[in-house]
């Protein structure tokens, strides 16, 4: 679990991936906070796309978004494919999927533990 710092910072990232997703028309748009359940970090960000083309710049535009306030990305997974992205920015993690791959790994079920948050709580 994160300082009270570290949980601002948390926020703060989410907030700058929401929009992020948002302005490349991300849908269905679901923020987990994971902070009480499990060490990988405070939030899983989950949203989905219609196309490759689409999710990889939803993906591109996370990315850049969030290095340029000074938050470097540690992994990305499944960049090339874009069935499913995991972007992996240490208090966050966030997947991008396409609707058939979201509706059959189902994060949101798995991660039940977690607490699902409105994206404007974040705000």
């Amino acid at each position: 679990m994160a300082s009270n710092n570290g949980i601002e910072k948390s926020k703060e990232m989410a907030k700058l991936a929401i929009k992020a997703l948002e302005d490349r028309k991300g849908v269905d748009i679901r923020v987990i906070d994971i902070s009480e359940v499990s060490t990988l970090g405070d939030y899983f960000i989950i949203a989905s796309g219609t196309n490759r083309t689409q999710i990889q710049a939803m993906a591109d535009n996370v990315d850049e978004t969030l290095g340029r306030a000074g938050f470097p990305q540690k992994n990305i997974e499944g960049y090339e494919s874009a069935k499913w992205i995991l972007m992996d920015f240490g208090d966050i993690i966030i997947h991008i999927f396409d609707s058939e791959n979201r509706l059959f790994y189902d994060l949101e079920r798995i991660w039940k533990d977690g607490k699902e948050i409105e994206a404007d709580a974040l705000k």
